[in-house]
């Protein structure tokens, strides 16, 4: 998201990452004596609306913030608060993906489909560590480091599972693709506390599954990130994505984007113009990663986006989206260039403009370049359409928390991200053929 796509509606999504990740928490001394615990943040104080309320009731996911204190209540040591904590966080990521993908009982009448749910449920259990006062003494940093492991196990950023490539019979067959796919948190939340992120289930939905292309099957495994600056300051996105990034035949970030269409964005900048975070919290800047003195202010796709765009992958046209806004080189106000950035300039908006949705692209491809893949690993940028509530339901302040077009709508976006994923592999395999 970008100033100029919130004036004209647009609702662009992605995340970022950046310096160092924070210290370990097992290299801090134990101490006796705490640190009074620090309050609920911003973000997390929304759990007391009836819309999340609502939304944990009527999916099942209610208990996991008090069931998870619980388990607090009984740890009497850190190291047996961290194991707890890696475990009900992975367990919590597991469930929401179980339940998108319809295994097991759906524990509630809101649709399967939802990943409301494991955003709501997540807050709850970090709200419960962040205010947590054993009598053991927590210091700081292992406060930290336990947030930390629950936010990487319960967005399935440690439940990477890549598969080996298999070899099909006669020599002739080919090996199991594999995939990795993004997507984020709602946001935006003091607009609308109902609202959902079709990114957030594309990586439910798709998690673990295979899709068969023409080019043969691609094992798709996701993680979602969090729409905070702060996070992506401290090298999220780098610490996740950079041990596999060497071992995939495909990734692709994915966040919501336009109204009514896709967008496979070509460009990404350098420059975070400092749209407020869930935390209401803004940054404009450039963005902060590690080396800054080879940073470039641009950074490209290496997907299949002609490919991408000329197919029919759903209801919704696909763009290849070439528009940047830079300052040309010698100039000192920002300039849009819709065929991309020119020699020299100086970032302002990447295709995707200068939000969270920008920035994981840059990231996550700026990782690419350093690894040296940028010839040989199809990755970049893929913007959802906005999901939208139906017509008589648009109010946030008297609207239902779900409707029939609602759901609809998410479910074709979901169904037509995975038609573009089997559109990239395939042209992707053609190429390097």
């Amino acid at each position: 998201m970008t100033p100029i796509r919130a004036r004209i509606g647009v609702l662009g999504l992605a995340l970022v990452a950046g310096l160092a990740a924070p210290a370990s928490a097992t290299a801090a001394p134990v101490t006796a004596a705490t640190a009074t615990a620090p309050a609920p943040t911003v973000e997390e104080r929304r759990l007391d609306g009836d819309a999340p309320r609502e939304i944990l009731r009527r999916s099942g996911f209610a208990s996991a913030a008090p069931a998870f204190a619980r388990g607090l209540g009984r740890a009497d040591s850190y190291r047996e608060a961290r194991r707890l904590v890696a475990r009900e966080g992975s367990a919590l990521w597991r469930r929401a993906v179980d339940r998108v993908q319809g295994r097991g009982p759906a524990r509630g009448d809101l649709s399967r489909d939802d990943d409301r749910p494991l955003y709501w449920a997540r807050l709850g259990m970090t709200r419960e560590l962040r205010t947590w006062e054993p009598g053991f003494g927590l210091n700081e940093r292992q406060r930290a480091g336990l947030l930390d492991e629950l936010e990487r196990t319960s967005r399935g950023q440690r439940d990477i599972r890549l598969p080996q490539h298999r070899t099909g019979s006669g020599g002739g067959g080919k090996g199991v693709k594999r995939v990795l796919l993004t997507g984020f948190d709602p946001f935006t939340l003091d607009r609308d506390i109902r609202i959902s992120n079709p990114s957030g289930a594309v990586a439910l939905a798709l998690d673990g599954t295979v899709i068969d292309t023409p080019d043969g099957p691609a094992r798709v495994e996701t993680a979602v990130f969090p729409v905070r600056w702060q996070d992506f300051a401290e090298g999220t996105v780098e610490r996740a994505l950079r041990p596999y990034l060497p071992k995939v035949d495909l990734f692709t970030t994915v966040s919501q984007g336009r109204v009514g269409k896709f967008d496979v964005e070509r460009t990404n900048g350098a420059w975070r113009g400092g749209f407020p975070d869930n935390d209401n919290v803004s940054r404009t800047e450039t963005v902060p990663v590690a080396d800054p003195a080879s940073q470039p202010q641009w950074t490209t796709t290496t997907l299949p986006y002609e490919a991408i765009a000329a197919a029919d992958t759903g209801r919704f046209p696909v763009l290849d989206n070439t528009a940047v806004t830079e300052i040309p080189a010698g100039g000192t106000e920002p300039v849009v260039r819709p065929d991309g950035p020119t020699p020299g300039s100086t970032a302002r908006e990447g295709g995707g403009g200068n939000y969270l949705s920008n920035e994981i692209a840059y990231r996550a491809t700026l990782l690419r370049d350093r690894l040296g893949l940028h010839s040989t690993l199809p990755g970049g940028h893929v913007h959802t359409p906005v999901l939208q509530f139906g017509p008589d339901n648009a109010d946030p302040a008297t609207g239902a928390v779900t409707d029939p077009e609602f759901v609809r709508n998410r479910l074709d976006i979901v169904a037509q991200t995975r038609a573009i994923l089997a559109v990239a592999v395939s042209a992707s395999g053609r190429d390097r053929s």
